[in-house]
């Protein structure tokens, strides 16, 4: 054994040993990523670095860094060597975009496979496909709600997680935006009945809200910061194939948002936070212009080391 360990150590010494090593671990063990939008603020923050623990969900097929291309042949025709459990529900995780697979996004699930969501403005409901007992053995009496004659529960996770936020950044809502896109995005209008909710006509329809049903082995991924994220309610339920991992621990956090990004920049828009640095200064001036300029660039030292499943149950603190 002694002699084992020396020549792994002698080999882990060389370039080869090292870059192997380090391969190793990136493919199998955990990797690192960046946010890079505010779609999970204030779980996560633009200027998070992490690690993913590649291992989560079972153990997805290792491409290439930076080229993205897979190493291996999908032997399994589900993008892992080893095949896991998927996500649970409310868990926080790294996946493929459907719609650009070598493009990593960061989103929260609400829904697995046979689950039925309905949205509304501001307001998210969930039927776990499990069905009305198991709602009312797991969910408080004042989350429940009748809707179609069958049980549903509202927002489940905002209790349990204080990042989640409707706050809008736009001058627009994200649910009318939906309604107006109906035909290309994925979640469809429906007349809900038992919903109190405002009525729109979509096609000469009285529409309240917006429905879809999760297909098997998919997962329904959408943003903390609700009203201003990219997620499953515009391009559709993520497949396990394209499920990486889960995020474990923030070893770096830095704000680095150019003043113009942060003041005017659709994906990056937060009025809030130049609000909270610039206090009675207007914001749109070069007074706060100033004033943020010394704020970039801060090293947010109370986020590094902390573990995503403990930062994303405190209250949140940019």
């Amino acid at each position: 054994m002694k002699r084992l360990f020396k020549s792994f150590y002698k080999f882990s010494s060389t370039w080869t040993g090292t870059v192997i090593i380090v391969l190793f671990l990136i493919f199998f063990v955990a990797q690192s990523f960046v946010i890079p939008s505010g779609s999970m603020k204030r779980s996560l923050l633009i200027g998070d670095f992490l690690f993913a623990k590649k291992y989560s969900y079972g153990v997805p097929i290792p491409h290439l860094p930076w080229l993205e291309v897979p190493l291996l042949p999908d032997f399994n025709k589900n993008g892992h060597l080893i095949t896991g459990d998927g996500p649970k529900r409310g868990e926080v995780v790294i996946f493929r975009n459907p719609q650009t697979p070598k493009v990593h996004f960061v989103k929260r699930c609400v829904a697995v496979g046979g689950d039925e969501l309905i949205y509304v403005d501001r307001q998210l409901y969930i039927r776990p496909h499990e069905g009305d007992e198991y709602i009312k053995q797991n969910y408080k009496l004042e989350q429940i709600a009748t809707i179609n004659e069958k049980l549903w529960v509202k927002d489940p996770y905002k209790d349990i997680y204080p990042g989640i936020n409707y706050t809008p950044e736009m001058d627009y809502s994200v649910f009318e935006i939906l309604l107006q896109m109906s035909d290309t995005v994925d979640m469809k209008p429906i007349l809900a009945e038992g919903l109190v909710a405002p009525t729109y006509d979509i096609d000469g329809k009285e529409v309240n809200a917006l429905y879809r049903k999760v297909p098997k082995d998919n997962y329904y991924m959408v943003g903390d910061n609700r009203e201003n994220s990219n997620d499953s309610r515009f391009w559709g339920p993520v497949p396990y194939s394209l499920i990486v991992g889960k995020p474990w621990l923030i070893y770096f956090s830095i704000e680095h948002r150019s003043f113009e990004s942060i003041l005017n920049t659709e994906n990056g828009k937060d009025h809030a936070t130049l609000k909270r640095v610039c206090g009675d200064v207007e914001i749109n001036s070069p007074e706060c212009a100033a004033l943020w300029e010394k704020e970039r660039f801060k090293v947010r030292w109370h986020r590094i080391g902390q573990f995503i499943e403990t930062i994303e149950k405190e209250a949140p603190v940019e």
